[in-house]
């Protein structure tokens, strides 16, 4: 039986794809959720952030554009804003996010992967 994992991808980030790319090679089937069309729901967003052991401003992807044309990057904005802006624009999340039997992290810098494969 494969061993499960899901990636939370987007194909277009190397970072991303290069984790997809060591996931599978560990003998993985990952379930690959694109969320840039998938989008996001808080729930999911506190609860992958909870597991992960993040605060919303850890996973939010400063290197967006949005980032900063919504003002997000001023460190008094709380992270409920920060999830209500994550919801709205999901690029504004970092990536890739895996999770497995042994854990749930944020793939920075992609040899990170390893701790829960």
């Amino acid at each position: 039986m494969a061993k499960k994992a899901t990636i939370y991808h987007n194909p277009k980030c190397s970072t991303s794809r290069q984790v997809l790319a060591m996931i599978e090679a560990a003998g993985y089937k990952p379930e690959v959720v694109e969320y840039l069309n998938a989008g996001w729901t808080k729930k999911q967003l506190k609860e992958l952030f909870a597991a992960a052991g993040l605060t919303a401003r850890q996973a939010l992807r400063t290197k967006a554009a949005e980032a900063e044309e919504l003002g997000l990057l001023d460190p008094k904005v709380s992270d409920a804003r920060l999830i209500n802006a994550m919801v709205e624009h999901p690029i504004l999340v970092e990536r890739p996010f895996v999770v497995t039997a042994k854990g749930t992290l944020l793939a920075r810098p992609k040899e990170r992967v390893q701790e829960i494969l």
